[in-house]
């Protein structure tokens, strides 16, 4: 049965909104502010290669959901999806553990919690299925 798997649709939907907050917000409130500091070039040349990496996988694993959950690509590659899932889980954790270590509210985890946990319950969606 050919049906839409819900789970990674809005999964999908989170992670392009986080993709559009990383890439707006972050740019604004974190980038910006770096490139203005006393950093040295190079420094900075690396943190914001990091930082487009974050953005290109962010776009990507978008992509990838959105298109598995409306079934028209990547169904059949389980794997590629349960990497998404487990990737947007263990993003949770650097943010998790520097709030706790620096008394800091990091909300970025907010949002990688639930595409992962999504994500892997379209997994078993779509494992019951077949």
């Amino acid at each position: 049965m050919k049906s839409k798997n819900t789970y990674w649709i809005i999964a999908g939907i989170l992670n392009l909104f986080t993709f559009f907050l990383h890439l707006i917000g972050g740019q604004l409130d974190l980038v910006n502010p770096m490139l203005d500091s006393n950093l040295t070039i190079e420094i900075n040349s690396q943190l914001v290669g990091v930082w487009n990496m974050v953005t290109i996988i962010l776009v990507a694993t978008s992509y990838i959901l959105l298109k598995a959950g409306f079934k028209q690509k990547y169904t059949a590659n389980l794997e590629l999806l349960t990497f998404i899932g487990y990737l947007n889980l263990s993003f949770c954790l650097p943010f998790v553990l520097s709030g706790f270590y620096y008394g800091l509210l990091v909300p970025q985890w907010i949002f990688f919690l639930p595409i992962g946990v999504l994500t892997l319950l379209g997994l078993k969606k779509a494992k019951k299925n077949t």
